[in-house]
């Protein structure tokens, strides 16, 4: 049956090429925008997944520039830790010369002031962005590192969160340390008792405490002062010994440094009788190394543990400026010194390579992870451009065809008008 109001071939061809243009109309986006999912619309679940993926990019980009001035900033820190080892090396020439009976020590100091002002220069300028990590004299609590963005970790619930790189400071100032001017608790430590000791004993001489932890292991508030007060049989010094903790520094460090100092001031005033030391308990021992007695009178060596936290942070090269081989035993006391100063800039120079390895690991890491992600991003959202192009090809003369088959249809009801003719 003819009808002239209904024209069904017509009405399915249209349908037809509807259908048609519309996914030419859709190949036509793929190979413009190179994308088969450019919209929601076109796949929501891949969309979406595709989105987080290419935020995720994003934020390893971010984090690749935080990489990139870390490994700066190290670069420029252990550049200025090597400088300093090499003229420590130098200044250790200079040490053992000035131990020799002719030779003029004056001229070996002044030699050896130059190259401490030029360590000192040198620490001063090793920033990078307002960052020196050759400096760590504040007292604020984590001031002792630096976090450098390494990563970007997303779990299975969606919760994203970044994992950091600390890298911890060093200090090869040269700065001064000062106590915090009171000394609430004098003769806190564990002096020596009332036995004599005989050639090679070993005795405690202080045992440091602290609020926030006590023991070889336990941490020091940054700021708070440790005293070995002057006058007392193994100083031999006119002054008292002072460390302020950094932050960072266990019990056992305090002691350590507490030590070292304790050495060098015996050594420099000629009292070598003693060797002194830190044991596993973090307690400073001293050796009698001539076999005269310790003396017992419960004041000869004691710790003053200055309970505030005012105290001036003094630098890990602090001795240094302390050198001067202008007497015998002033170069004598210096050459134990300077091995205990070149151990601090070896330290540094150690903790800065070890930290500089990692951020390069992580930045080569990261560079790939983003590679490897933009791969899958494409691998989700990317069109196939040869299948598209083949399609495009199909779908053109699908047109055509659809267009003459509607022709046709729509030329049907004219062979109705012969009827009636």
């Amino acid at each position: 049956m003819s009808s002239i109001l209904t024209n069904s071939s017509a009405t399915v061809a249209l349908q037809t090429l509807k259908s048609i243009n519309s996914n030419l109309s859709k190949t036509q986006d793929e190979i413009s925008t190179g994308k088969s999912i450019s919209s929601a619309k076109d796949n929501a679940a891949v969309f979406a997944i595709a989105k987080v993926m290419e935020s995720d990019v994003t934020g390893f980009t971010a984090i690749s520039e935080s990489l990139a001035l870390g490994q700066s900033t190290m670069g420029v820190a252990m550049n200025a830790a090597e400088q300093t080892g090499e003229l420590l090396q130098e200044i250790k020439g200079k040490i053992i010369s000035a131990n020799e009976s002719n030779v003029d020590r004056d001229k070996l100091q002044s030699e050896i002031a130059s190259l401490r002002e030029q360590i000192g220069g040198i620490v001063g300028a090793a920033q990078f962005n307002g960052l020196n990590l050759l400096s760590n004299t504040s007292k604020t609590a984590g001031s002792g590192s630096v976090d450098i963005l390494a990563s970007l970790d997303r779990a299975s619930d969606g919760t994203v969160s970044t994992k950091n790189i600390t890298v911890g400071k060093q200090d090869l100032g040269q700065g001064a340390a000062a106590d915090a001017g009171s000394e609430a608790d004098t003769n806190a430590g564990t002096d020596f008792s009332s036995t004599n000791h005989a050639d090679g004993d070993t005795a405690a001489i202080a045992t440091f405490t602290a609020s926030s932890g006590s023991g070889a292991t336990g941490s020091v508030e940054a700021g708070r002062s440790f005293v070995i007060a002057s006058g007392s049989t193994y100083n031999a010094g006119s002054s008292d010994i002072v460390y302020v903790a950094r932050d960072g520094d266990t019990i056992k460090d305090v002691a350590q440094q507490m030590a070292n100092r304790l050495s060098f001031t015996a050594e420099a005033a000629g009292n070598t009788d003693f060797t002194f030391a830190v044991n596993s308990n973090g307690q400073i021992t001293a050796e009698n190394n001539s076999g005269a007695a310790v003396a017992d009178d419960g004041s000869a060596i004691s710790e003053a543990d200055a309970g505030e936290t005012g105290g001036t942070i003094g630098g890990g090269l602090e001795l240094l400026s302390q050198v001067d081989v202008s007497t015998k035993e002033g170069a004598e006391a210096a050459l134990s010194a300077i091995e205990g100063l070149m151990q601090t800039s070896v330290g540094a120079q150690a903790s800065f390579g070890t930290s500089a390895r990692r951020i390069e690991i992580q930045s080569d890491f990261i560079s790939t992870q983003i590679d490897t992600f933009k791969a899958g991003i494409g691998s989700l959202v990317d069109a196939n451009m040869e299948e598209t192009a083949a399609r495009l090809q199909s779908l053109q003369v699908q047109q055509q065809l659809g267009v003459q088959a509607l022709s046709i249809a729509n030329s049907a009801p004219q062979t109705i008008l012969s009827l009636f003719r």
